[in-house]
């Protein structure tokens, strides 16, 4: 086994362990974090490929603002210290079955198509990805980069949606249990005195 291969086993043991760790600890500021170096092992795997360009895009764009954005999200609308509740077994069931079928996806593809090196040189320069990610025309990605920004959107609103918790219902508001309080005592009782309007 030569050092590239290691070093590509370590980078994708990282991103795994990671992910796995984001998905199954039950404080979610914690979470935040660990989804945080997923996705830094991510950007590793790109520098792995000689792909600096998309590295440092996935450093600017996904920890630099999309995780960022998480934590905030996180801090202004629940307290991040507390435990998230456990999942039910039907919950961990399905999540369960998904990552067998994203896996099993993964492996079907790898066996069929048998991805081998062809010796080609990979040259993508910027100039050639911004082009190509902005051409309009056949083979050009502007129609996908536009749908992928509109899902993040959907996401970073449906994260909020979720994590924003449900006013807790009470017996009245603190100023009508005031008000109830006051109600019929006289004003010399209560220590109020007349204001002159002005």
């Amino acid at each position: 086994m030569t050092a590239s291969a290691i070093i590509f086993y370590i980078i994708s043991a990282f991103v795994l362990g990671a992910g796995l760790l984001a998905m199954t600890t039950r404080k979610i500021f914690r979470s935040a974090i660990w989804l945080l170096f997923s996705l830094i092992g991510v950007a590793a795997l790109y520098f792995w490929l000689q792909v600096e360009f998309i590295a440092a895009v996935q450093i600017i764009v996904y920890v630099g603002g999309i995780v960022v954005l998480i934590i905030f999200s996180i801090f202004l609308t629940q307290q991040s210290g507390k435990e998230m509740p456990r999942q039910s077994l039907q919950r961990t069931i399905a999540s369960g079955l998904a990552v067998l079928f994203g896996f099993g996806l993964t492996f079907l593809q790898i066996w069929k198509y048998n991805f081998q090196p062809t010796g080609k040189s990979f040259n993508w320069t910027v100039s050639k990805i911004g082009s190509q990610m902005l051409n309009t025309s056949t083979g050009g990605y502007a129609l996908p980069f536009e749908v992928v920004s509109m899902l993040l959107l959907a996401a970073m609103v449906g994260c909020i949606v979720i994590a924003m918790k449900a006013p807790v219902a009470t017996n009245g508001t603190a100023d009508q249990q005031l008000l109830k309080k006051l109600d019929g005592k006289p004003e010399e009782e209560l220590g109020i005195t007349q204001i002159s309007e002005v």
